[in-house]
């Protein structure tokens, strides 16, 4: 058992391979103003952890110290000015970094609680994705009732999640995958055509189904001029990773024709009150998708603290389907 007076948090200096990561002991932190202290049940695995790892995604100033981006557990004290919570109570949170570890501060603002219905560990797999979702999918895509949606990367964690949040809100659902388990993972979860990308042609499939109104990318590179060529008149297509690489070169004869919309972003270095706002509204609209048994975190495997190491070998390996959780 860990001392309670002082917490375990990964680190990954210099940076590099799943061999950097480190398991090393810090103070108890204290929560600021605003603030809330979380003992950590499980906290989620990320490729934007396997980035930072890589040396690719500093934390934002004032972060906590070390890698994790997304915790479930219960409240152990409350920083000053916080309101809404008690000690003791099951949370989710959102945190800027320190994730990986038996105790996180997070800003009170991005902390959410455990919704109806779902076990507190498995929650931890829910603020990153569904946050990520959310401003992407539905604020800067602006996913509406009855669009089409082709949701690259289907089984990954981002891509288990917006499937079943777009089939919550009414979307017709097309997505990609690397074979044919894991198209099935995502029929499953309730899309309406898994494309096995390695033997199918989704640029032609999505065409002849009339196009989609929202592409979601976390791939880049090639994949931008085919959701350009695939996209309906007036779609939003929104990049949130790039595998391929962000550098390409494409037709802006077809965007300006379509009249298309070609975004992005990321969601760590948002101020505070923006992920605050973000949470506001995940709460009011999400939540009761996940109450209501229409969202669940797709859970692949399941490591102990000291083994964060296996967890990355295991994300970087690209076999897993859905999200990774730790267990401190």
């Amino acid at each position: 058992m860990p001392d309670p007076k002082t917490n375990r948090i990964v680190t990954a200096n210099p940076p590099g391979g799943p061999e950097v990561l480190r398991v090393e002991t810090r103070p108890l932190p204290q929560p600021g103003a605003g603030e809330v202290l979380i003992g950590t049940a499980a906290c989620g695995v990320n490729r934007p952890d396997q980035i930072e790892r890589m040396g690719f995604y500093p934390a934002p100033p004032g972060a906590p110290e070390g890698l994790g981006l997304e915790v479930s557990g219960r409240v152990e004290a409350l920083g000053e000015g916080v309101s809404g919570f008690a000690v003791g109570d099951p949370v989710c949170a959102l945190v800027a970094g320190g994730g990986y570890s038996d105790h996180v501060r997070a800003p009170a603002g991005s902390v959410l609680p455990l919704p109806a219905g779902m076990e507190l560990t498995d929650a931890a797999g829910l603020p990153e994705t569904v946050f990520t979702v959310w401003a992407n999918v539905f604020e800067i895509g602006a996913l509406l009732q009855g669009e089409t949606i082709l949701i690259h990367g289907g089984s990954s964690g981002i891509g288990t999640t917006a499937i079943q949040m777009a089939k919550a809100a009414g979307a017709r659902v097309f997505t990609t995958a690397g074979t044919e388990e894991k198209c099935a993972l995502c029929r499953s979860l309730g899309a309406d055509r898994a494309i096995n990308y390695r033997e199918e042609d989704y640029e032609a499939i999505l065409t002849e189904a009339g196009g989609a109104d929202v592409v979601l990318d976390m791939v880049g590179g090639s994949y931008v001029q085919k959701n350009i060529n695939l996209a309906r008149p007036g779609g939003r297509l929104v990049s949130i990773a790039f595998l391929q690489g962000s550098r390409v070169e494409i037709d802006l004869m077809r965007v300006m024709l379509k009249r298309l919309t070609l975004t992005g972003s990321t969601l760590r270095a948002r101020p505070d009150a923006e992920k605050a706002r973000l949470a506001a509204a995940v709460r009011r609209t999400v939540w009761p998708w996940v109450e209501a048994g229409q969202l669940r975190p797709v859970i692949d495997a399941r490591f102990a603290l000291d083994d964060v190491r296996a967890a990355h070998e295991r994300l970087d390996s690209g076999a897993h389907s859905g999200k990774i959780l730790l267990i401190p």
